[in-house]
């Protein structure tokens, strides 16, 4: 994933964007940058490995290193950002956000035509954000190039460019599956992914982005290149898992919505008679907690945390590229608390079942404690599909996803024509996978929201939500 923060202003925007874009330090912990414009030194560019230490520490000198009255900020999970080049637009610095799927036909394309290079990375990989500046620069204006990258590519991009002169665009992926946010303060204007990082430097909402809109923003307004479209698909995951719990989307608050998911899900199992008896219902640290709340909410029954994330050090345990060593980081971060654990008949809420490798470290650990019963609920539907769209998903193969080994044990190829009915609880398919996950994870039982279940929590329009990863439809 990834996520960006700029700002322009009449004073100095260094210290606003370095904590603008910590804010988004949840998104990624790869690489770090900042590219800063001011009037006597130009366009400025640092960049730094965060893999090892958080951008806030890796940045902390930047006060004194870096000044401009405008600047943009990048957390990225893959590529060293931002790039800054020259071209027949101008000079300027740009970061972008998403995924691109067709990246070699794109560049097999562009060398062949343009007699074009680029600058090869490790393994001679092609930086995402070079690829998109390289079919900008085939057009006239930049909005003329960013709506031609957008058509070219078949993926996701949101991106910011720092112009020679200051001013800055923002551009929202086509389809709107990412936030993009502009915010308003009495000295200037901000730009940003996570509305929270907004709000705590000071800035009112201005407006959001809508789906593939274009705007360029100076210190006399925000100008719209290109209007938004009507078609909308933004990433249902914002809310129930990356999404920082005080930000909203489209007006949805991320923590408010898990609440409700949590809610439904406990209406469901009452109305099914599961769970019965449990003693306290928690969440799996970080992102399962508020939709664990919610459940506790609804079903009365007492909320606690058996299981502490050890916060000082240890990342979620999404964001390391290494398989193994995510495991090692979810097992190392939880901490016990054995007299919540002990005897008990527990229920937990995790916000996603993937691959289930991480959760049965976890049930097996509960058992080994005294865990009289483990009951597990997921605050989102069975994942069928790795994402096409954004870099949150790391699977390589779908055989790796829990929910679709059960089905394939169970039919074989032939389940994936039936993978509506494996979604649906209440479907004999639906059942039979559940019980084959609840064996494979030895759990008490095993649940997962429905997909108008989180649809509901969300509140968006169905067509306005994509949900690609639950029932493959785009």
């Amino acid at each position: 994933m990834g996520g960006f923060f700029g700002a322009i202003s009449t004073e100095d925007v260094i210290s606003d964007v370095y904590y603008g874009t910590d804010y988004h330090s949840h998104l990624g912990t790869r690489r770090g940058g900042i590219a800063a414009f001011s009037t006597d030194v130009g366009l400025q560019r640092e960049i730094h490995n965060i893999e090892n230490s958080p951008f806030r520490t890796k940045f902390s000198n930047i006060h004194n290193e870096m000044h401009g009255a405008s600047a943009i900020g990048i957390i990225s999970d893959y590529d060293p950002q931002p790039i800054m080049l020259r071209s027949k637009l101008g000079t300027y610095a740009m970061v972008m956000i998403g995924k691109i799927q067709n990246t070699q036909e794109l560049i097999d394309e562009y060398l062949a035509e343009t007699g074009g290079y680029f600058d090869a990375m490790s393994g001679s990989k092609i930086n995402a954000t070079e690829l998109t500046a390289a079919l900008i620069n085939q057009k006239g204006t930049f909005e003329e190039g960013i709506k031609y990258a957008q058509s070219k590519i078949d993926g996701t991009v949101s991106l910011l460019i720092l112009r020679d002169n200051g001013n800055i665009i923002a551009a929202r992926d086509r389809l709107g599956r990412l936030p993009v946010l502009v915010g308003k303060r009495d000295d200037g204007y901000s730009v940003s992914f996570e509305s929270y990082a907004q709000q705590k430097l000071g800035y009112e909402l201005y407006k959001e982005l809508g789906p593939g809109e274009i705007v360029e923003i100076n210190l006399d307004g925000v100008t719209v290149l290109a209007e938004a479209g009507e078609e909308m698909r933004i990433c249902s995951f914002l809310w129930s898992y990356y999404g920082y719990p005080t930000s909203s989307y489209e007006g949805v608050n991320v923590e408010m919505m898990r609440y409700k998911n949590g809610n439904i899900m406990a209406d469901f199992d009452k109305e099914i008679g599961s769970a019965e008896g449990v003693d306290y219902v928690g969440g799996v640290p970080d992102s399962g907690t508020p939709h664990a709340i919610g459940y506790a909410n609804a079903s009365d029954i007492p909320f606690a945390r058996p299981l502490i994330k050890y916060t000082p050090t240890w990342s979620r345990s999404f964001m390391p590229t290494v398989q193994n060593e995510r495991n090692k980081v979810a097992k190392m971060k939880q901490i016990p608390v054995h007299e919540l654990i002990e005897g008990k008949k527990l229920l937990f809420v995790d916000d996603s079942i993937v691959r289930g490798t991480q959760m049965k470290e976890t049930v097996d650990f509960l058992f080994e404690n005294g865990a009289e019963e483990v009951h597990m609920r997921s605050a989102c539907p069975p994942i069928m599909f790795g994402c096409k769209y954004l870099n949150f998903s790391r699977s390589n193969s779908e055989m790796e996803l829990i929910a679709r080994r059960q089905m394939y044990e169970l039919e074989g190829e032939e389940a994936a024509k039936y993978i509506d009915e494996y979604l649906d609880p209440k479907s004999e398919r639906g059942m039979k996978m559940r019980e084959g996950i609840r064996k494979e994870l030895n759990v008490t039982s095993v649940e997962f929201q429905s997909l108008e279940g989180v649809i509901e929590a969300i509140g968006l329009e169905p067509c306005k939500l994509c949900t690609y990863c639950w029932n493959g439809k785009e």
